[in-house]
């Protein structure tokens, strides 16, 4: 007989397909004569992409949370609320690692489910350290001094700025997004600026070239950068085997008289497609593989960063990743969350630029802001139709 095909596509790192190849197969054992094919994306393309699009091709969907806006107005995924049990989303809700379940949820619907749950947070060589009697910075003027020796990277491409930006905003007083008129005030603008660019020209240029997997990457396969402060965290590089060197994760740093930093949330969410011809099948599969138990064992267990809170406390979890996950809890419930609005992507798919610039070459931080501003006020009239 031939099998059922549903077509799902995701990102192309080991945390984002690893895990969901393996689902599909013990899937498609479970449930004889049902397949699942899952096609990858580079992190760019996964950003870049209009998943709008994507809807037409695949059942299944792994998203970013502020795509949700488009999805509401566009009615291209399925409002999961209406096909789930309340039982299961209350669980989801009540197992929700800092606001990962609820960061899908907009316009009174949940247009997905957290499948990956993950932040910016501080990496770093514990065996390099030890080796030289060095003690990791856990202060903001610490790894200001440490960046010194030029052994400090911080993802530096447009995007990974501007999540930067949100950061330093929140860490001087006030969350970004607060009017419709500005990102942000023109002081906290400037003086959140001011501190990356005190920490960005003590790095090497390379940074500039950098998201999070590229430091992930030269951070474990060489002994030449040996801390990050802050980037999208990856559980795959805290576990044995899966690169040349180990990497440890842990909080933010201190920053001030501000407490530690709070990063902006990532993750992922599992979404089905309006125009799958076998939406019970997909939404089958979703819950399944969102689950307590499969999160917790199987989906940890093939490389995933499950979304589920109950992976996050679990002891095995744990010991698989040098306690990635209880060492970076605090952080996750702390995270702020980006906007959602139908149109953000086109603010956040720009606004990097001009900050990115300004952090490389120079220049007026006052029209830096200005740029911004007039970014987002655009973005408010540039939402995705259906």
């Amino acid at each position: 007989m031939t099998p059922i095909i549903l077509n799902g596509i995701t990102w192309g790192h080991s945390r984002g397909i690893t895990p969901l190849l393996a689902g599909a197969q013990r899937f498609s054992e479970l449930f004889p004569g049902y397949e699942i094919h899952w096609k990858k994306r580079s992190l760019q393309e996964f950003a870049d992409k209009p998943i709008e699009k994507l809807t037409e091709e695949y059942d299944l969907l792994i998203i970013d949370h502020p795509w949700v806006g488009c999805a509401a107005q566009t009615q291209c995924v399925l409002p999961l609320d209406e096909y789930l049990p309340a039982e299961f989303l209350a669980d989801q809700m009540k197992n929700s690692v800092g606001y990962s379940h609820m960061s899908y949820f907009y316009g009174g619907h949940q247009w997905a489910l957290a499948i990956d749950a993950a932040t910016p947070a501080t990496s770093y060589r514990a065996d390099l350290f030890e080796e030289n009697k060095m003690t990791v910075p856990e202060t903001w003027e610490e790894l200001l001094e440490f960046a010194k020796t030029g052994r400090l990277l911080v993802p530096g491409i447009p995007v990974d700025t501007l999540m930067a930006f949100y950061m330093f905003c929140v860490a001087n007083g006030q969350q970004p997004f607060q009017s419709t008129s500005e990102v942000i005030d023109m002081q906290t603008g400037l003086t959140a600026l001011a501190d990356m660019q005190r920490l960005w020209s003590l790095c090497d240029n390379i940074i500039y070239k950098c998201n999070p997997i590229n430091v992930g990457e030269l951070m474990s396969k060489t002994d030449d950068y040996w801390y990050c402060p802050f980037a999208y965290c990856y559980s795959n590089y805290s576990r044995k085997g899966y690169a040349k060197n180990l990497i440890t994760y842990k909080d933010l740093p201190f920053f001030g008289n501000s407490g530690r930093l709070c990063s902006t949330i990532g993750g992922t969410g599992i979404a089905v497609s309006s125009k799958s011809n076998h939406k019970e099948l997909a939404i089958q599969f979703v819950e399944w593989i969102t689950s307590a138990e499969c999160q917790s064992t199987f989906y940890v267990e093939h490389g995933g960063q499950p979304g589920h809170l109950s992976a996050w406390t679990e002891p095995h979890a744990n010991l698989l990743c040098n306690h990635f996950f209880s060492n970076l809890l605090p952080a996750m419930t702390r995270s702020y969350v980006r906007p959602r609005y139908n149109g953000y992507l086109y603010f956040q798919d720009h606004a990097g630029e001009p900050l990115f610039r300004f952090l490389k070459n120079g220049g007026s931080a006052r029209q830096v802001i200005e740029a911004i501003n007039s970014i987002y006020i655009k973005s408010q009239n540039h939402s995705v139709l259906s």
